[in-house]
């Protein structure tokens, strides 16, 4: 995969799902249905290709140890989110209403080690781990130094308030966009005619 393409497509994936989710409760509630499993299957895909993210910083980081362990750390938050992401979607499936929803999450939830692990610190590593690369790399001077404003300002936002997802896709596009343009690309050079 060109890395520029997962630069793009992971806030854009980000985006859409902010936006279903807003269009989700626009009729007092959220889920079960069409939206929410359309928006958290966006979301989860938007992880697949933050993981993808991840190690390719860390190879522009020079594939050291320090961001060896910040992309592992990036990872492992992004797998606590989309665990958190395919319960909803797994419990959004199997109920009729949000009340029998929200109560079949609870019950996942009471599993020993899933609400830590998927809820309460898992995925905190995934922002602080993005957020240590972006810091690195600005360090490094391998991308401009106001990208990890960007960056913090996107993950700040859901914090105030999830409504802004949106927003603070638009921001990490624009902060993704400018790495994507420094990230390696894996094409292979076309072939020379003798």
């Amino acid at each position: 995969m060109n890395p520029r393409i997962a630069f793009v497509a992971a806030p854009l994936l980000t985006f859409a799902y902010g936006v279903i989710r807003i269009l989700d409760g626009l009729d007092g509630s959220r889920g079960p249905g069409l939206a929410w499993t359309t928006g958290h299957l966006a979301f989860i895909a938007a992880m697949g290709l933050f993981v993808y993210i991840f190690w390719q910083m860390r190879r522009m980081a020079g594939g050291d140890a320090l961001s060896t362990v910040i992309a592992v750390v990036a990872t492992v938050g992004a797998l606590a989110l989309t665990t958190q992401f395919t319960i909803d979607v797994v419990a959004g499936l199997l109920s009729a209403d949000n009340l029998s929803m929200s109560l079949l999450s609870r019950e996942i939830r009471d599993t020993p080690g899933i609400t830590f692990a998927a809820y309460d610190v898992g995925p905190y590593l995934f922002y602080v781990g993005q957020f240590a690369l972006v810091v690195r790399l600005a360090v490094m001077r391998r991308i401009k130094v106001w990208t990890p404003f960007l960056v913090l300002c996107d993950l700040i936002m859901p914090n105030i308030d999830k409504d802004l997802i949106p927003l603070g896709a638009i921001l990490l596009l624009i902060s993704f966009a400018s790495i994507s343009h420094r990230a390696p690309s894996t094409a292979k050079p076309a072939p020379t005619l003798v």
